[in-house]
Order: structure tokens, then sequence, then C-alpha cells
């Protein structure tokens, strides 16, 4: 066996570590806005490739699919309720606070 055929034996390297020290080199070499000018060209070519029923397929699928955990969505609502609950506190709050202030101007 060669030498060249050995050492590749030895040093194998998987795809994802591969694709990792690509990704670093091409950084190191363009640097980070490089990734975004080339998402931002990708994000506008999918918008034209799907339009607005594509996207609204596709959020139509993930929300059928989230649905489907009913601990997700009751954790969820949970939220939502306590943080209403805090914005109408905190409403009440500000009312308050305004009157006093209107009652101190008179």
């Amino acid at each position: 066996m060669s030498q060249r055929k050995q050492a590749s034996d030895t040093n194998k390297m998987t795809v994802q570590e591969a694709g990792r020290r690509g990704g670093q080199v091409v950084r190191q070499k363009y640097g980070s806005e490089f990734y975004s000018e080339i998402g931002q060209k990708g994000g506008k070519a999918r918008r034209d490739e799907l339009g607005s029923e594509g996207y609204a397929a596709i959020g139509r699928k993930g929300g059928e699919v989230v649905s489907q955990d009913r601990e997700h969505m009751s954790e969820i609502g949970h939220k939502g309720g306590q943080r209403v609950r805090e914005l109408i506190r905190e409403g009440k709050e500000m009312e308050g606070a305004n009157a006093n202030a209107n009652t101190k101007k008179e």
C-alpha cells in the first residue's frame, strides 16, 4: 500500500468535520459579511420561488405539527396568560400614576 493511502486511512475526517473546517476557512477569507450577503440572496431567491402561498403552506404545516404537542400548547398558553395579566397590571398602575399627576396639577 502506498504511504498516501495509509495516511488517509489513519486521518479520516467526518463530513461534519470537513464542513466545519471549510466554513472556518471561508469565514477567515471573506469575513462574516459574506455569510450575511449570501443569506440575503438565498432568502430572496426562496421568497421568489415560494411566494406568499408557499410560506402560508409552510406555516400551516408547522402549526399542525406544533399543535399536536398538548404539553407545549398548554405551556405557551399559560405563559401568554401570565403576560396578559402582567400587562393589565402595568396598565392599571400607569392609569393610577396619570390620575395622581393630573390631580396634582389642578
